[in-house]
């Protein structure tokens, strides 16, 4: 059986992915029986949409509000444009840093260029958990905010658009596999 579908079967599964992975122990081989196609179809189809760049990443969104997670921060940091790939590479492996990622910076206004996101049960947890990641790195003398979250807005999954776009391609950092309760932003 040849492993590419059809367009319209491709369409299909796009709109399945949308809506998010069922929840089983064989959530492509689910899909694979309402699409009329196997599993490995459905498998191959995912990997090449995730080579050709269509797709980043497969993971969970998750409401860590439901959790017990009520306080939220995003740190954002003036990192030098040399060493901001690195220190990304430590943020990204601390276990409470949840998510973490590089933005051009917008000047004058906007210094910043590497983020990342703490959750936590209070504002004092999050505050002491980035505190001991500034002493355990020796990050002082970084230029940082920290921006709690005020509002919970509806999160969901990743979703198709059209290719317009106004916004720069965000540069990733590589994070962990474990490390799989991140989503990406979207802005606009």
């Amino acid at each position: 059986m040849p492993l590419n579908l059809s367009e319209h079967s491709q369409q299909a599964l796009r709109a399945i992915i949308e809506q998010g992975l069922p929840r089983c122990s064989r959530p492509y081989q689910k899909i694979a029986d309402q699409l009329n196609v196997s599993e490995a179809q459905v498998i191959h189809t995912l990997n090449q949409w995730k080579h050709s760049g269509l797709i980043k990443r497969l993971g969970l969104v998750v409401r860590h509000r439901k959790l017990g997670y009520t306080s939220n921060a995003m740190v954002v940091w003036d990192v030098d444009d040399e060493e901001v790939n690195e220190l990304g590479n430590i943020l990204a492996k601390e276990e409470v840093v949840t998510l973490c990622y590089q933005r051009p910076r917008r000047l004058p206004i906007w210094p910043y260029n590497l983020f990342c996101m703490i959750h936590g049960q209070s504002r004092e947890e999050v505050l002491k958990q980035l505190d001991e990641i500034i002493e355990k790195y020796h990050l002082k003398n970084i230029n940082k905010d920290v921006l709690f979250s005020t509002q919970a807005f509806k999160q969901r999954g990743g979703y198709f658009t059209p290719t317009l776009s106004i916004d720069p391609p965000v540069h990733e950092v590589n994070i962990p596999a474990l490390n799989t309760n991140t989503m990406e932003l979207k802005y606009g």
